[in-house]
């Protein structure tokens, strides 16, 4: 026996390989080290180049891991693969912008039952597509072949990025005071979060077909349901460097799983609670289309989707217009006063215009 006769492909699992190097030296900036064959990826943590450059005092490593979930699901049914990386990109990056952190290096781990060459590069072309959008370097990854472990076709996805935020600068939610604003910045759409739910309202309950057109959304199901989740990295950094963090920012949520009820108060200190107020952002068209097929109780919706915010920034009130127009002006993403801090005890709670 040999190892192909395993299920393992030494040749095809080189092929692969050979064509991943472009998409990594795509996102690389200044401070990468190259180590060419090497078994890990270098990374400077000073840069000494030119405009980028830049010498920390006190600085703290920030790391964060996730996946894609169920939302590969919709990547297998349709044969489209290049946009999954974004959201693995865009999960874990996002997450480091709360503790008020640059995201520097972003590594992957991709496995399935079976290699194929081309699969893998588009997967690969996404995350690749996703450092690039947030200024990050795709440092390195692993592909792991795992006969009979994955259905033929299937994958998995997992990813890891570290960030680097001064010691000063930390955001750990100490700071947030009873009368600070809730800022919202808008999501794409589900982002990757609630599929399981999302997959059994839209094929199970309702019986469509991923390229069944939807009038009510403008688009298929499939369209909709992959669209790629937002990165925040630039938006933020704009605001990091036009007011000062700490005392205009207080506190950064990602809205993930468990909507705007469960992420919030990870942030919140003792004696603070949000109220938000419906109504004050608009909610995509994806959520209530999924609310009516499935019908699905309020309250379920606000704990299982974003509804149409996938970040949260806690201001200090002076502040809460101008960063508002900075959003959406200067970093061109859409954000809104949503909320307040209000006195209370880690929980958040809607009011109905």
């Amino acid at each position: 026996m040999d190892y192909r006769s395993a299920g393992v492909d030494l040749q095809t699992y080189a092929e692969t390989i050979s064509r991943l190097p472009p998409l990594l030296r795509r996102t690389y900036t200044p401070r990468v080290i190259e180590w060419s064959d090497g078994f890990a990826g270098l990374f400077r943590l000073d840069d000494q180049v030119g405009l980028l450059s830049r010498t920390y005092r006190d600085p703290v490593l920030v790391a964060s891991t996730d996946g894609v979930g169920t939302k590969l699901k919709l990547a297998f049914a349709t044969g489209r693969h290049s946009t999954v990386g974004i959201d693995l990109v865009a999960m874990s990056v996002n997450d480091c912008l709360c503790a008020g952190a640059e995201p520097l290096l972003f590594l992957d781990y991709v496995a399935m039952s079976r290699d194929d060459p081309d699969l893998t590069s588009q997967v690969v072309k996404g995350i690749s597509d996703g450092c690039i959008e947030a200024e990050c370097a795709l440092l390195g990854g692993e592909t792991a072949i795992l006969p009979e472990f994955y259905q033929a076709g299937e994958y998995d996805l997992a990813g890891f990025c570290v960030g680097v935020v001064e010691r000063k600068r930390i955001l750990d939610g100490q700071d947030i005071r009873v009368g600070d604003k809730v800022v919202g910045l808008a999501s794409s759409g589900l982002h990757s979060n609630g599929y399981s739910l999302a997959r059994k309202i839209a094929f199970e309950q309702a019986g469509l077909a991923p390229e069944v057109f939807v009038a009510e959304l403008g688009r298929t199901v499939a369209d909709e349901l992959l669209e790629p989740t937002r990165i925040y990295v630039r938006a933020v950094k704009t605001v990091y460097r036009h007011y000062r963090v700490k005392r205009t920012i207080h506190g950064i949520a990602h809205i993930t799983g468990g909507g705007l009820i469960d992420n919030p108060p990870r942030i919140l200190p003792p004696g603070c609670a949000l109220r938000l107020l419906r109504g004050s952002w608009p909610i995509p068209r994806v959520f209530p289309w999924l609310q009516r097929l499935g019908s699905v109780d309020r309250a379920e919706m606000d704990r299982v989707f974003n509804m149409g915010i996938g970040l949260i920034l806690i201001v200090a009130e002076y502040y809460a217009e101008s960063i508002v127009r900075h959003l959406t002006q200067t970093a061109q993403t859409p954000a809104w006063i949503i909320g307040e801090v209000v006195a209370g005890e880690k929980t958040v709670a809607f009011d109905d215009p």
